[in-house]
This record gives C-alpha cells, sequence and structure tokens, in this order.
C-alpha cells in the first residue's frame, strides 16, 4: 500500500507543473528534462492510481483521499515545505467538474507540460524551469509592508 501511495505522490509531483517549476536544489528528478512523452505517461500512471475503483475516472473525494494517505505516510501537512501544492494543484484539476476521465486528466497533465514548453520543442529543460521561476517571482504581488511601532 505505502508503495502505491508513494507512486501516486511521485506522479502528482512530477505531472505537476508548480511542482516541477518550483523544484530547487541540485538536478534532482525534478530538474531534468522531461519529454511530453514522458509527461504523458505520468499523468495516464498517476490517474490508474488515483482511480481506486478502476470505474475509468477519478473523483475529487478519490484524489483527495491518495493526498491524504501520502500526507499520512510522509507525516506532512499543508504547512509543510510543498505549502499546500498538491492540495492547489488538485483543486485546478477539479474546478470545473467533481470527476475527471483519463483523457480530461491526460488533457490538463499535457497543457501544463505545454505552458512550461517555452521554445515548443517536445521537451522541458532546466533552463525553461527557471525562466518561468523568475517571471512567476516577477509577477507575484509584493508583500504587504509591515506595521511600523508607534
Amino acid at each position: 500500500m505505502e508503495k502505491i501511495i508513494f507512486a501516486i505522490a511521485f506522479g502528482a509531483a512530477v505531472v505537476s507543473a508548480p511542482v516541477l517549476a518550483q523544484a530547487t536544489g541540485g538536478g534532482g528528478w525534478g530538474q531534468r528534462d522531461q519529454t511530453r512523452a514522458e509527461a504523458q505517461q505520468r499523468a495516464d500512471m498517476m490517474f490508474q492510481m488515483m482511480d481506486s475503483n478502476k470505474d475509468g475516472i477519478v473523483t475529487k473525494a478519490e484524489a483527495e483521499q491518495a493526498l491524504a494517505q501520502f500526507e499520512a505516510m510522509r507525516g506532512q501537512s499543508d504547512s509543510g515545505r510543498g505549502g499546500g501544492r498538491m492540495q492547489r494543484m488538485m483543486d485546478e484539476a477539479f474546478s470545473t467538474s467533481p470527476s475527471l476521465t483519463k483523457a480530461q486528466f491526460e488533457a490538463q497533465a499535457l497543457a501544463r507540460f505545454d505552458a512550461m514548453d517555452l521554445n515548443h520543442d517536445g521537451t522541458v529543460t532546466a533552463a525553461e524551469r527557471q525562466q518561468l521561476r523568475e517571471q512567476r517571482q516577477q509577477s507575484a504581488p509584493a508583500p504587504a509592508p509591515a506595521p511600523q511601532p508607534q
């Protein structure tokens, strides 16, 4: 069971554009080049693992259950390093429907991949991820100034 939960989390992290775009550190799996075919394979794998009743549809409840199991296994909560990133990805995925077919899930994953593939060559590179991080940092709203003591 723990292997399945880990695989779900791994797939979610790899398929998720925010996770890949925010990855830091020295060239781990989140920093290597990724092809569109690899992104599609990971999306398919993740879908199969989240579809707990194997009916060809993943509901938000199934996805939330998989996330809760992963967090319990890792001893994490939304306040961890990921800062609820996987929860935000899930909320986005199910924003227009309470369930997704494999084709819909795959289309969302490939749309995230295509948005990251800045030169549209079918591969997301570390340089493209870095460029996206810089763009996000530039467009992020400035933090509110701290109140001044009087």
